[in-house]
């Protein structure tokens, strides 16, 4: 009897989980993480403000997990543009992407830089695992592109190149240096990378 009562528990802690998460990552892409409060949250789910800790440890978890939910769409939406012989192209295709992704879901994709955790708590593995699992697509066309490099260093070029086209995408979307048209971020971006996988075939070639 014991066991079954746990057992019930376990599954209405799992269902609350679920709807829980269903309704945040819904408020997050209509109204971002601003629009994301646990009142509105635990009303919209139907359960007590108290019941979202005993279904997540606290709302960080619960964001971490909405977030975790868009970076493995935006993993989705990358791994559809891969295909390019090319590893310039393969760049650019993913680029191009994340890009598309940006625009289609922006307050999700905003959500996944502005969430910080209180306290300066760590991110825990699972999300940093997710996270790396990202900047590693750009590994393969890197490689191709310096084949001497060592896995360290691509690791780490990948974030470097990762860097360079959030910041177009990040700025471009919010015009915070000027207008720009769609056409012209696109633009943008192709230049950046074009500049970039042309400046890193010249330095395979020079060593």
């Amino acid at each position: 009897m014991t066991e079954t009562r746990t057992e019930a528990g376990a599954q209405r802690r799992l269902k609350l989980r679920e709807r829980l998460l269903d309704v945040a990552r819904q408020a997050v892409a209509t109204r971002g993480l601003t629009g994301l409060k646990a009142r509105d949250l635990a009303s919209e789910a139907g359960c007590a403000l108290g019941a979202i800790y005993t279904a997540f440890d606290d709302l960080d978890e619960l964001i971490l997990r909405v977030n975790l939910a868009t970076l493995d769409r935006l993993g989705q939406a990358l791994d559809a543009a891969l295909g390019a012989a090319d590893p310039s192209d393969a760049l650019l295709a993913l680029a191009r992407a994340y890009l598309d992704f940006a625009r289609r879901e922006e307050p999700s994709w905003r959500a996944l830089f502005e969430h910080r955790l209180s306290g300066g708590a760590a991110v825990p593995d699972w999300y940093a695992d997710a996270r790396n699992r990202l900047f590693g697509r750009l590994e393969a066309p890197l490689a191709e592109l310096l084949p001497r490099q060592d896995a360290e260093s691509r690791a780490r070029l990948a974030r470097t190149l990762f860097s360079a086209v959030h910041g177009v995408v990040a700025l471009g979307l919010e015009e915070k240096l000027e207008a720009t048209t769609p056409e012209a971020l696109d633009t943008q971006l192709e230049t950046l990378v074009r500049l970039i996988a042309a400046g890193l075939a010249r330095e395979a070639e020079a060593v």
